[in-house]
């Protein structure tokens, strides 16, 4: 039977909360929906097409109305688009905003105009990519990205048993940027799969003979395809590839099509979006992290709340310098030593 690709645009209705109400009980102070009455809190997102990012406005806006806040949005053009989040954040502090949550296109250069939203009151929460550095924030809600990455690094070693020493690896990044997100997922991928990762912080600097190289996608299905395509003339021979996301997965596997070698490469990637998760399923990719992004805005907006009615922060999860909102490894073929759930029951707890 032919496999299907799934549309990584497709809407699939998902359920991502996952108890989200007990986990903010024990982390963030309680909220009272009187106080929160009328205020306005800020959501920016990288764009407004992932849907990824999609989710995390649904979630923010049901919680805002909930409380009877007012949830004011804004998304860059396009994955990068610096100056259109800096200009949101400005909006957003004149308008008087009690709260922003933002998830960063670029964590170093932002960092001037968050100190400054910060200095004049405002509670800053960077959702799924944390600032840098870190605390360049009043807090971070996000998924363990170095885990997600760790995971389907160590679920492929283990599929790939004795053949792992013979791997050829790509990695489908995001931008040459080195951005937290990017670099955190790369990283533990790498080091899950046995890599030497040299410098965690710092992506391509390793010297392991097993890795190709890596080539960036902006996150796309078509920069997927098209770094696939690069890499693919670079050393045919590749039979593993990490990818930022899902729909970069979703590209590359429309190019290793192209080239005839679909059955011949094990493709992980971090999401956990429904189509991803579908394409668990139809073995188009081997498996993936799901990561839970109504969840995160759902409680940033929480949070936002609190600090209106106490001036309470929310605090991180205890060993970590953020709050971590979970990750789920999605396969169908379970290895020893990695837990992890069918795609079976990730398409009851998807997301876009």
């Amino acid at each position: 039977m032919s496999k299907k690709l799934k549309s990584l645009t497709t809407s699939i209705a998902g359920a991502a909360l996952l108890g989200a109400a007990a986990f903010a009980a024990t982390a963030l102070p309680a909220a009272s929906p009187a106080y929160a009455e009328g205020t306005i809190v800020g959501l920016i997102t990288k764009t407004n097409t992932n849907p990824f990012f999609v989710k995390m406005k649904e979630g923010a806006e049901a919680k805002a109305t909930e409380l009877g806040m007012e949830l004011r949005s804004f998304a860059g053009k396009y994955d990068g688009d610096n100056e259109a989040q800096i200009s949101a954040i400005e909006s957003l502090v004149a308008a008087g905003a009690k709260g922003i949550l933002i998830t960063p296109s670029d964590p170093a250069a932002l960092t001037d105009t968050v100190r400054r939203a910060r200095e004049a009151g405002v509670l800053v929460i960077a959702l799924d990519t944390p600032f840098d550095p870190i605390d360049a924030a009043d807090a971070t809600f996000a998924t363990d990205n170095f885990k997600a990455g760790e995971l389907i690094g160590q679920w492929a070693a283990a599929k790939m048993g004795s053949s792992s020493a013979d791997a050829k690896i790509a990695t489908l990044d995001l931008s040459e940027a080195q951005i937290t997100v990017d670099v955190l997922r790369n990283q533990g991928f790498l080091k899950g799969f046995g890599i030497d990762v040299k410098d965690v912080k710092k992506m391509y600097d390793e010297d392991d003979p097993r890795l190709v190289g890596g080539d960036s996608t902006a996150g796309s299905e078509e920069g997927g395809r098209t770094a696939m395509e690069n890499l693919l003339q670079k050393d045919p021979g590749i039979n593993l590839i990490h990818t930022i996301n899902e729909p970069a997965a979703a590209g590359a596997y429309e190019a290793l099509k192209a080239f005839g070698k679909e059955k011949d490469v094990l493709v992980v990637s971090v999401d956990g979006g429904c189509p991803g998760v579908q394409n668990v399923s139809d073995g188009i990719i081997g498996a993936t992290s799901m990561q839970f992004p109504l969840k995160m805005a759902a409680l940033g907006v929480e949070a936002v709340a609190a600090f209106a009615a106490s001036g309470d922060k929310p605090k991180n999860t205890p060993g970590l310098d953020f709050f971590d909102t979970g990750v789920t490894l999605i396969t169908d073929e379970p290895v020893d030593g990695v837990p992890s759930i069918s795609s079976k029951d990730g398409l009851t707890q998807c997301w876009g």
